[in-house]
């Protein structure tokens, strides 16, 4: 029997045992979908193959991906926005790095030092994930997914999070008044 410690996005703690190891991420993501989190943000991200990008489940870490209105991709975890940045190769004679995809944000005061890197000037940001080289693992990628086990040619588009709208009122509206459509927004997860 295995035991995973999960941090609700109350706070938490919470233990989950586990019949056997093929069961682990089938739970991961289970409890993901609640925005449940499983250990803490190693130092420079999690680390994940460039051709597992386009259909990762991002339930697995506790976070969800998302379309901002004006169409940036982010990620949402533990109350932080993440943006999607596509880093280009590094061929020098110093280093040799192939293309990747990273999610990362701004620094707060309130990071840990261990998760900070540092950037140009005196800007430090925080890095989720990055996907750079590697073999694909399907294990990561959205069960039954469309592009489950293909190769990557380009990136998923992100959904935007469900929108639902708000009751409206019985009342008739005033005479010249202008027709406004008041969205209210899903939770997080």
């Amino acid at each position: 029997m295995l035991h995973i410690e999960f941090i609700t996005d109350l706070g938490a703690r919470v233990t989950v045992d586990v019949d056997s190891a093929d069961k682990l991420l089938d739970v991961q993501r289970q409890y993901g979908r609640l925005g449940w989190t499983s250990g803490e943000l190693p130092s420079g991200g999690y680390q994940f193959p460039f051709d597992n990008e386009s259909d990762f489940d991002w339930t697995l870490l506790g976070a969800r991906k998302y379309t901002t209105p004006e169409g940036e991709e982010m990620v949402y975890h533990k109350g932080h926005g993440y943006r999607r940045r596509e880093l280009e190769p590094v061929d020098s004679r110093k280093m040799k790095l192939p293309a990747a995809v990273k999610y990362s944000r701004g620094a707060k005061n309130s990071d840990p030092d261990h998760v900070r890197e540092k950037a140009d000037g005196e800007f430090e940001y925080v890095t989720l994930a990055i996907f750079r080289g590697g073999r694909r693992q399907d294990r990561y990628a959205v069960p039954g997914g469309a592009t489950s086990g293909a190769p990557r040619t380009a990136a998923a588009p992100a959904q935007a999070a469900p929108q639902r709208p708000r009751p409206t009122a019985a009342a008739a509206p005033r005479a010249n008044a202008p027709a406004v459509a008041v969205v209210e927004e899903e939770t997080p997860f």
